[in-house]
């Protein structure tokens, strides 16, 4: 199955409600240790992307991302939110000129994001960040294949970004607020790790709606 902007489009909206309906969630893990202004921030500027996508018709996949990005930058000036801009960004880079991508490479796009995140945040997988959420997805997409059922995959994906999330429990924070707890730090659920499963799982949701 192919995928276009349209589709892609979608993606982004379920990516808004998902920040929406967790919004006071996020605030809650944020306040733990850091300055509860994480739910507000992704809110804010995913709730900016959706105002941007109203008027965005490019059939280009890459202008799609790279110009998500540019909005989420300059709504959710946070750390997590920079983090994320640069993530979509790269992954307009990666899809300029494309104008449909196969659904069973949809992991292409979760390895850019993780590209563009490392490349600006410069964390490590098992630092009790974003990253622990995202990475167990991608690597089960990459796995997929055109013979691939991949409405079991995207299942899978979803609960490989929980469980990498739940997992930052145990891990000490290197980077942020938490880290200035060190062993402290353990024990607590990484709010940046959630917002990736977030974000996966509500782009799983939104692919399998299509198969």
């Amino acid at each position: 199955m192919l995928l276009t902007a349209n589709e892609l489009k979608e993606v982004f909206l379920s990516w808004a409600a998902a920040m929406e309906a967790n919004r006071d969630y996020l605030i809650e893990l944020d306040g733990v240790a850091g300055d509860s202004d994480l739910g507000l921030s992704m809110n804010d500027g995913f709730s900016a992307v959706r105002g941007f996508l109203e008027t965005f018709n490019d059939p280009d996949l890459g202008n799609l991302f790279y110009y998500a990005g540019k909005t989420m930058a300059s709504s959710a000036p946070s750390s997590l939110g920079t983090l994320i801009a640069s993530g979509f960004m790269q992954v307009g880079k990666t899809l300029k000129g494309s104008t449909s991508l196969e659904l069973y490479n949809i992991s292409s796009v979760l390895e850019a994001l993780e590209a563009g995140v490392i490349q600006r945040g410069k964390a490590k997988l098992g630092e009790k960040t974003f990253l622990d959420g995202l990475h167990p997805a991608i690597l089960v997409l990459q796995s997929a294949e055109e013979t691939s059922d991949l409405k079991l995959l995207l299942k899978k994906a979803q609960e490989a970004a929980r469980e990498g999330a739940d997992s930052t429990v145990n891990m000490v924070a290197k980077h942020g607020r938490a880290a200035v707890r060190g062993e402290l730090s353990v024990g607590l659920l990484d709010p940046g790790a959630v917002v990736a499963s977030l974000l996966v799982s509500a782009m799983c949701e939104t692919l399998l709606s299509l198969l």
